[in-house]
């Protein structure tokens, strides 16, 4: 049983009177003359700030995710939905978070930023974890539990029955971090929505989408939590130039699901490849656009390759990836330098 918001949410935060931007105060009515937010009147169109709620990016997202508009919240990446977490929850020096370990590291930079004690939870040896563990971890001031999934470095879905386990007995607030969710064969979470309203989903369009570059995260929850969500962010944190590309990639999401499916295939061939290899001791299973292989010396290997200009992961000083590297699909080209480059190691 979800704790009320109001007990949940920041008590300086809850009674947050937001800043009023120009473009809110007149949110509804048609304008061509604008004379209010002391901008330049020349270099169309963007002397003009943006929309600080990106309603028409959020309502062709809406058409792509089915999820409506107001339990959208879009960010500056997803590590801006991440800090705002903190920020809308937590109180320093008071309250916690539980995450499970390895997983995304921002989780806890961010906690450490906003002076939140972070505890981690160790997966299992197949990386995955179970909700009795997370939830033992948790007290009375223990506000939000983070679980990645597909998991960073790991690559691999969370069962989702001890995912749903979590977000029945938890009574804070569960966020799902889905990055890799295109790449999976386990479905979104986000038809629990309605059913859960202490949960709230990540994804981005760095990913699947191709467009790490324009910075644009996404998190959907109840239209009560983004509401608050809506109130601390700065007034325009999504730029013009990041809206307008986000609406050019949604029109056509039928390319994305072309690179993902050339992706999965790549990532079958790669995987096979590189097990193959003598220097590699396991391939772990990945429903990411990435796997992690432990191999014989991580960090002499990751050398080699950066001499040949080849840029992988060494993730062998993160819990239980000792002597691992983290590698992402490529292109074919790219996939077969790698392979190419490892069979002189």
């Amino acid at each position: 049983m979800m704790i009320s918001l109001e007990k949940l949410v920041r008590p300086n935060i809850w009674s947050l009177a937001p800043y009023s931007s120009a473009r809110d105060e007149y949110s509804g009515k048609e304008a061509h003359v604008f004379m209010d937010a002391n901008e330049n009147p020349f270099n169309a169109p963007f002397n003009r700030y943006p929309d600080p709620l990106q309603r028409e990016l959020k309502a062709q997202l809406m058409k792509v995710k089915g999820v409506p508009e107001d339990m959208i919240f879009l960010g500056n990446g997803s590590d801006e939905a991440i800090d705002l977490a903190y920020r809308v929850f937590c109180n320093p020096g008071q309250d916690n978070v539980v995450a499970i370990a390895p997983t995304y590291g921002m989780y806890q930079v961010c906690a450490d930023i906003n002076g939140v004690e972070y505890r981690s939870v160790l997966l299992d040896d197949q990386f995955d974890f179970q909700a009795d563990k997370l939830l033992a971890a948790c007290d009375a001031n223990t506000k939000i539990i983070w679980l990645c999934s597909p998991n960073n470095p790991t690559g691999n879905s969370l069962n989702r029955d001890e995912m749903l386990k979590v977000l029945d007995a938890f009574g804070g607030i569960v966020i799902v971090d889905e990055a890799y969710i295109d790449f999976a064969r386990q479905l979104s979470m986000r038809q629990e929505l309605v059913r859960h309203p202490n949960l709230i989903i990540l994804q981005t369009m760095s990913k699947a989408w191709g467009s790490a570059a324009i910075r644009l995260g996404m998190a959907f929850a109840s239209k009560e939590i983004i509401a608050i969500y809506n109130k601390v962010k700065y007034p325009y944190n999504v730029n013009l130039l990041t809206q307008q590309q986000a609406m050019a990639m949604l029109k056509d999401p039928f390319e994305v699901d072309k690179w993902v499916k050339l992706l999965l295939s790549e990532r079958v061939r790669l995987m096979q490849a590189f097990q193959e290899l003598p220097l590699c001791e396991k391939i772990y299973p990945t429903d990411a656009n990435f796997f992690l292989a432990r191999v014989t010396d991580a960090q002499r290997i990751y050398d080699y390759l950066v001499d040949r200009g080849i840029i992988v992961r060494n993730r062998s000083k993160i819990q239980l990836c000792s002597n691992c590297l983290r590698i992402t699909i490529g292109s074919h080209t790219e996939n077969n330098e790698l392979i190419a480059a490892l069979r002189q190691f």
